[in-house]
């Protein structure tokens, strides 16, 4: 079972950092390319830049309430990041977000794909 993750592309869990402006704020993140990739691919559905998806995420999370907007970034923004790149890749796997990457994530409904994912995390959580 660990060779199919211990013989993957190497470059894949290399951390990279990028700079960019949120809020008119220079800072920069550091996540490892795997993520990277899948946040462009992300990004290029709907027709976003990198820089321009990351900003709207966290626009989006700040006027959520997610994180301690005190500081430039959200408490965990890099860790959101990883959990959005797992669950858009488990929500393809699912069903719940079409595979077509010329379908842009807006033009989903978002509590129809929430409500697909909650009968499978309620089942983890008893088990």
């Amino acid at each position: 079972m660990c060779q199919i993750f211990i013989r993957a592309d190497p470059d894949l869990y290399v951390t990279r950092t990028r700079s960019m402006r949120l809020r008119g704020v220079a800072t920069s993140i550091r996540l490892e390319n795997q993520f990277w990739d899948v946040l462009d691919e992300i990004g290029t559905r709907d027709g976003l830049t990198l820089p321009q998806l990351i900003s709207r995420l966290y626009d989006e999370l700040s006027e959520a309430g997610g994180g301690d907007t005190t500081h430039l970034l959200p408490a965990n923004f890099t860790s959101f990041l990883r959990v959005c790149c797992g669950r858009y890749m488990a929500l393809q796997l699912s069903g719940a977000i079409p595979s077509d990457t010329r379908v842009p994530i807006a033009s989903l409904d978002a509590d129809r794909v929430l409500a697909s994912e909650r009968p499978r995390i309620a089942a983890n959580r008893v088990a």
